[in-house]
């Protein structure tokens, strides 16, 4: 896992958790910014993911190369 992949992570969680808050309290501006938190985080893992697949790629076109 790289610190795209981390941080995108971190950031699901923590939307979630004030996703839930904003909803158990009835604040739904809260709610909303969880929601948009936890979407950035998808974005950031699906970046990471895609970082690693690009290196996965480099390794393997090197390996064969040699």
């Amino acid at each position: 896992m790289n610190k795209n992949r981390i941080e995108g992570n971190a950031k699901i969680a923590g939307g979630a958790v004030k996703e839930a808050a904003g909803k158990v309290i009835g604040d739904g501006q809260m709610a909303a910014e969880g929601k948009a938190k936890k979407v950035e985080g998808h974005a950031q893992n699906a970046a990471g993911k895609i970082q690693e697949a690009g290196k996965a790629l480099k390794d393997t076109a090197k390996k064969a190369l040699d």
